[in-house]
């Protein structure tokens, strides 16, 4: 699991490309401090989710990251079969909450070009950029990769900078940062299966639980 520490990320036009994601990394330093425990269970202003509709008996929510290397590793050998087995199925709702990791204003503008990318393609484009991280941490340009996704979702090259310098959804993001912090988040990624935290991320942890609660009365 990856933790979320101040750090400062100065690529060439990158940072300038969206300032307020930049403030981003400041943000998660300061509400951290602040953080308490809270509750993880039930639906939240900009939820974004698969499988049963809200309501549904078992909720798992995941606080990830675009740019956490052990996010990635799970969508890979985690997520095909725990999608199979749970998500389409509809036997439970599956909610993905931004936690950005560092470098925040990649993550952050990785979630943005997501969110902008619309409903249908929102997990599709989280996926690409986790499954992308090879290029961004090898040497490529982040700008690079992620414009190439966000065209390959069907945005603009304006479109994609207009995304990535808005500043209401950058405020949004934030929220929805300062919600997971509020609630106990303090790496990527995590787990809680009806508002229980989850330790292991393994599919036999995770199916132990939502088997359980999908049992229980």
């Amino acid at each position: 699991m990856r933790s979320n520490k101040p750090f400062k990320f100065s690529a060439p036009g990158f940072a300038q490309m969206s300032r307020r994601a930049a403030i981003t990394g400041a943000a998660l330093a300061t509400m951290a401090l602040a953080a308490c425990g809270g509750k993880t269970g039930g639906a939240a202003e900009g939820d974004m989710a698969l499988g049963a509709p809200e309501g549904a008996k078992v909720t798992v929510v995941e606080y990830a990251s675009v740019t956490c290397a052990h996010c990635a590793q799970w969508q890979k050998d985690v997520w095909p079969e725990f999608k199979a087995k749970y998500v389409d199925t509809n036997k439970v709702r599956y909610v993905f909450r931004e936690f950005p990791t560092a470098p925040v204003p990649v993550a952050a503008a990785g979630f943005l070009v997501a969110r902008c990318a619309g409903p249908d393609k929102y997990f599709d484009v989280i996926h690409e950029i986790m499954a992308s991280q090879g290029e961004i941490f090898g040497g490529t340009p982040p700008r690079t990769v992620l414009l190439r996704i966000a065209q390959g979702a069907g945005l603009s090259e304006q479109q994609f900078e207009d995304c990535v310098k808005d500043q209401d959804a950058t405020a949004a993001l934030e929220k929805r940062i300062k919600a997971g912090l509020d609630a106990g988040v303090t790496g990527t990624p995590s787990f809680m299966v009806n508002g229980t935290k989850i330790a292991d991320s393994s599919l036999s942890s995770l199916s132990e639980a939502v088997d359980a609660a999908l049992a229980a009365n």
